[in-house]
């Protein structure tokens, strides 16, 4: 597509115009600046939410989860029904594939936690302690103590800092964890407290329990694991690495970890909604506002109009430039606006502001605005388009005038 000297002339004619009353365009273009900036970190503070709980969520379960079918779907009778009996093989399996950095087998029991005075309900997660807390990163802080290790000594468990609270345990303390073995009977073992943590989450961490995987085997009198955590190299590689390692495993269910992030998802639809209705709104905004900058100037220079359809000039040309002169006051507000939106997610990065705790969470976390290439393309876009369209809007219902009328107008 070329552009031939006549519409270089009416784009340069529709530039000088916008120059004409300075403080009117001014005006203009600080309000569509305003609005984009605001659409680009209310948008880039979603997307810096999105990713950190799925990062949260992937961390806490693995990129995906590979399990019996039936465990996905079905209730248990007893403690792992429908668990795993082979997890060393397909381990080695999931390992082959190019895309997996860890493969961790997990013992989920519930049961009783007792620290002889007092009992209460337990959420514990048998685990693999090098990899499992080296994975979860900062998702996981140690409260007091340390972390679990390979080949302890003695049975030792790690608690969610409400459940050490409730049971006045410290590091040190001894407990005894009890459950239903997987043939239905009642087993206790007795264990030390090795360290106190926090998921930031106030109601896991008034039920959560990290045993080592042998631990939660030999209380649950098996050697069954309930599923396999596959984590990967990046939160990319999880569609691909899921349909091969699938097809690798024909009798066993791959899930991904969005499929167990119900929080995630609530949040995400949430702020959809949300963000979209403000996007709506200031869209409304600026385009009423280039609107209503585009009518004065046309009122202004309807005499002008006139004179031009006079010598001949065709409607559609004098369309065309007014919806120039809404592409440079809309253009130069989104790109004043993006500049404004990059200088001020870059400064949250060199000056954090933390924010308080959200709803269901006990600590807070820092601000962060992510600056998405795509996010600000299609914002530019956008504004530029619309303060085309309705500049040509405008300028298309005044054209219906007559030229006599135009030229007498005063």
């Amino acid at each position: 597509m070329t552009i031939s000297p006549i519409d270089l002339t009416w784009v340069r004619f529709a530039f000088y115009n916008t120059l004409r009353n300075r403080r009117r365009s001014s005006v203009t273009i600080a309000i569509a600046a305003l609005g984009t900036a605001a659409i680009l970190l209310a948008g880039g503070f979603a997307y810096s939410t999105y990713e950190g709980l799925a990062q949260a969520a992937a961390r806490s379960t693995g990129h995906l989860i590979v399990g019996q079918p039936a465990h996905f779907t079905t209730d248990e009778d007893v403690p792992l029904q429908h668990g795993i009996t082979d997890a060393s093989a397909i381990q080695a399996q999931i390992l082959s594939d190019p895309a997996v950095r860890y493969v961790l087998p997990r013992v989920d029991l519930t049961g009783l936690i007792s620290n002889g005075e007092k009992s209460t309900i337990m959420l514990a997660v048998g685990i693999d302690p090098d990899a499992e807390f080296s994975v979860k990163g900062p998702f996981l802080k140690v409260i007091e103590g340390s972390i679990l290790e390979n080949n302890a000594q003695q049975a030792e468990i790690v608690l969610g800092d409400a459940l050490a609270r409730s049971l006045k345990a410290k590091t040190g303390s001894n407990l005894t964890l009890m459950t239903s073995t997987t043939d239905g009977a009642l087993n206790a073992l007795d264990v030390i407290v090795k360290g106190i943590v926090s998921t930031g989450i106030p109601d896991m961490d008034k039920r959560l329990v990290y045993t080592d995987i042998k631990t939660a085997q030999k209380l649950l009198n098996t050697t069954k694991v309930s599923s396999l955590g596959v984590f990967l190299n990046t939160m990319d590689a999880t569609g691909p690495a899921q349909q091969r390692i699938a097809a690798l495993l024909p009798g066993m269910t791959v899930q991904s970890w969005l499929a167990q992030a119900f929080f995630y998802k609530s949040v995400r639809d949430l702020y959809n909604r949300i963000f979209g209705a403000l996007g709506f709104i200031i869209s409304f905004i600026v385009v009423f506002v280039v609107a209503n900058a585009m009518a004065m100037a046309i009122i202004e220079r309807t005499r002008e109009i006139g004179s031009l359809r006079a010598m001949g000039t065709l409607p559609g040309q004098l369309i065309r430039s007014f919806s120039f002169e809404g592409m440079f006051l809309g253009g130069a507000g989104a790109l004043a606006g993006a500049a404004l939106a990059l200088i001020i997610a870059l400064l949250l990065t060199i000056f954090p502001v933390e924010m308080p705790p959200p709803p269901g969470r006990s600590t807070g976390y820092p601000l962060m605005v992510s600056i998405d290439a795509t996010l600000y393309v299609t914002t530019i876009v956008m504004m530029i388009v619309l303060a085309m369209l309705s500049s040509a809007w405008i300028a298309r219902r005044t054209m219906r005038q007559s030229i006599v009328d135009a030229l007498a107008h005063n």
